[in-house]
């Protein structure tokens, strides 16, 4: 005896109705796609259309229907045309459906964009159908020729550096073109040179481009992080030592001072050499000789000192920090590196030029990044400066799996609050403010000072008085063409 069915459970739909369900879902699906979708019969003749190709194309479905598939593409591309089989039949890429290809879709009215195209041929009962689906890929072909144009920029910047020593140094905003311009000034001259600026602008990039354009460039560049070594060895770093000098001291030791004889010596974080060091510095730079510890023996040395900081060195003095009579010595030709976010037009630049570094380090190949997150990239502060995006973009390459460049941007939604600043750091803050609203100024009155609607106008400040704060500012007129 059969037992009774279970009234909680439906009865199963005939087979009819289910493929009619299917049909329909396969339909809404269709109609919801991003593509366009076309079907055409064994002529050639369009059949049917989904509402994307009515919008990618311009036509309406009844203008569409029973006319020639090839009237959505080019003449170039369509049999008979001389072009038609170098062009078409390029460099097919085989998908689960069939062949795709990239090739340009013809709209209503005559105008012509890039299309993925995906065919594949649909076997029915009355015959074989094709089946096309078509894909608006402007917007990718638009960031990969964003990209390209960026790297080609980059190139031809890395190009005209490698002239003039400049390798590594990416940028061509006013404020980095003016450093560049300081750093070839000294550069043929033996002057010892100061570079400041915050922590990861790029003052050891500086400090080789000085040495590769002077004339010790065939001589040793020597390297000293001054606040990298432990204080009981730092002397030992700088001038040497003989056996036995003290304990643990094996064996004669050159310093990076001797080791830099004739050629450049690079002091970076200058600010964190101890108090009782200093005066041995200067008098190695003043009179161009040295001892080694535990040594008599006199011993010349002929260097090019470059030093770096990212200290207010004349506030250190005033407290008693810093030598003044070494901050003189030192100070012949001070180069100041803008902050990142003070050149916000190279930060593109550095982008393009950091994927493809990483990228072809790690044997990817990343061909588009988006504009909201090349946006997103331009309006970020970076407090840690070039060396922060580079550590950044290098974080995303290593992410990235396919052609276009996946960034974390949420990482770039934290709210970055900075520590408190008292002193000359808040003076420099202000500073720095003040400059960017007098070039923004100087921009919108297209570099006019004086006169009716000139900046000095804008500002409420005297002719005299806006030139002598621009003196002072370091503003020069490339910097707000």
């Amino acid at each position: 005896m059969t037992a009774p069915a279970d009234p909680r459970i439906p009865p199963p739909a005939s087979t009819a109705h289910l493929v009619e369900s299917i049909q329909a879902l396969a339909e809404r699906l269709i109609e919801c796609l991003p593509d366009a979708i076309l079907v055409a019969d064994d002529r050639g003749r369009i059949c049917e259309v989904n509402p994307q190709a009515e919008q990618i194309f311009g036509y309406s479905r009844a203008e569409l229907i029973g006319q020639p598939i090839e009237m959505l593409i080019p003449e170039r591309y369509r049999p008979g045309h001389a072009r038609h089989r170098a062009s078409y039949h390029a460099e097919p890429r085989m998908r689960p459906m069939g062949a795709g290809l990239e090739l340009a879709g013809r709209r209503k009215d005559g105008s012509e964009f890039p299309v993925d195209i995906l065919l594949s041929p649909v076997k029915t009962p009355d015959g074989t159908l094709a089946l096309a689906v078509v894909r608006d890929i402007t917007d990718r072909k638009q960031m990969e020729e964003a990209l390209r144009v960026g790297e080609e920029r980059v190139r031809m910047l890395l190009e005209s550096g490698r002239e003039y020593g400049f390798e590594e140094i990416v940028g061509e905003s006013g404020g980095l073109k003016r450093v560049l311009k300081q750093a070839e000034t000294v550069a043929p001259t033996d002057a010892t040179a100061l570079i400041l600026g915050d922590t990861g602008t790029g003052k050891e990039l500086i400090a080789r481009a000085i040495h590769q354009l002077s004339g010790r460039r065939d001589r040793t560049f020597v390297k000293l992080n001054c606040s990298a070594i432990p204080l009981g060895l730092l002397e030992s770093e700088l001038f040497g030592h003989e056996k036995g000098a003290f304990t643990g001291a094996i064996a004669q030791k050159i310093g990076r001072l001797e080791l830099a004889h004739r050629g450049t010596l690079f002091l970076d974080e200058i600010g964190d050499l101890p108090l009782e060091l200093q005066p041995k510095i200067l008098r190695a730079l003043q009179e161009k000789e040295i001892e080694r510890l535990g040594g008599n023996r006199t011993i010349p040395v002929d260097v090019r000192l470059i030093a770096a900081t990212n200290r207010n060195l004349e506030k250190m003095i005033q407290e008693g920090q810093f030598r003044s009579d070494l901050y003189y010595r030192l100070n012949v030709f001070p180069i100041r590196i803008p902050p990142l976010h003070q050149r916000t037009g190279d930060i593109p630049l550095l982008v393009n030029y950091f994927v493809a570094k990483h990228a072809r380090r790690m044997n990817k190949t990343i061909t588009a990044i988006q504009p909201e997150v090349m946006e997103a990239l331009t309006r970020w502060r970076w407090p840690g400066n070039v060396r922060e995006l580079e550590n950044y973009i290098e974080r995303a390459v290593i992410l990235t799996q396919g052609n276009t460049l996946r960034v974390p941007l949420a990482e770039l939604k934290l709210p970055y609050e900075p520590e408190p600043q008292t002193g000359a750091s808040l003076d420099a803050n202000l500073e720095a403010a003040e400059r960017e609203h007098i070039l923004r100024v100087l921009r919108e009155t297209k570099g006019v000072i004086a006169g009716p609607g000139g900046a000095a106008e804008k500002l409420g400040l005297k002719r005299t008085t806006l030139n002598s704060r621009l003196r002072k500012l370091g503003i020069e007129r490339e910097d707000y063409r």
